[in-house]
This record gives C-alpha cells, sequence and structure tokens, in this order.
C-alpha cells in the first residue's frame, strides 16, 4: 500500500501562496500610493517656500534700498534669490518703484 496515494487530494495551487502574493500586491499598493503622497506634500511646500523667500528679498529691498526690485534678476544678482528654474516659473511685473509688483510662483509639472 502507498501512503503517499491514499487520503489527501493533490492540490494544484495552493492557497498560501494565493494569499501572500494578494498580501505582496496590498503592501506594494501601499507603498506606491504613500510616495505619491509624499511626494505631492514635498513640492507643495517648496511652492510655499519660494513664494516666502520672494516676498522676503522684495520687502527686504523695498526697506533698504526704498523702492522694489525693478526685475526678478535684480533680486537674484543682489539679494541672492535662487531657484530650480526647470521645476518653477516666476511671473515678476513691476508696478512701479514705490508699489509692491505683481508676482507669482507656479510649478511647472
Amino acid at each position: 500500500m502507498n501512503r503517499f496515494a491514499m487520503g489527501r487530494p493533490v492540490r494544484n495551487f495552493p492557497l498560501g501562496l494565493l494569499l501572500s502574493a494578494l498580501l505582496f500586491l496590498a503592501v506594494a499598493i501601499l507603498t506606491v500610493e504613500g510616495l505619491s503622497s509624499v511626494s505631492e506634500t514635498t513640492g507643495q511646500k517648496g511652492l510655499e517656500s519660494l513664494e516666502t523667500a520672494l516676498l522676503r528679498d522684495v520687502v527686504h529691498c523695498y526697506a533698504t534700498e526704498g523702492f522694489y526690485p525693478p526685475s526678478l534678476e535684480y533680486l537674484e544678482e543682489h539679494y541672492g534669490l535662487t531657484y530650480d528654474k526647470s521645476r518653477y516659473w516666476i511671473d515678476y511685473q513691476p508696478v512701479g518703484s514705490n508699489l509692491m509688483p505683481d508676482m507669482t510662483v507656479l510649478e511647472i509639472r
């Protein structure tokens, strides 16, 4: 008598392997979603930081020199404003030497 041929039917696909694959897939999906959320939050914080730095430099120029900067290049040259030009776009429109310029910072995607 063959003790391995009797009793239990042979399964082609074990249930444990299926559960392991589903668990791995769930963890992978949660990891990708988490990284996406962190990336979005980091991008938003970078945009806010650039807006704050731009406003700080514009006000500092007005306080020390008595006029608002005539251009964005003036801020870069005299006040050390630096940013990633491939990631952010700044629209800087001076209104006058004694009026706050219109400033818009956008993230390039």
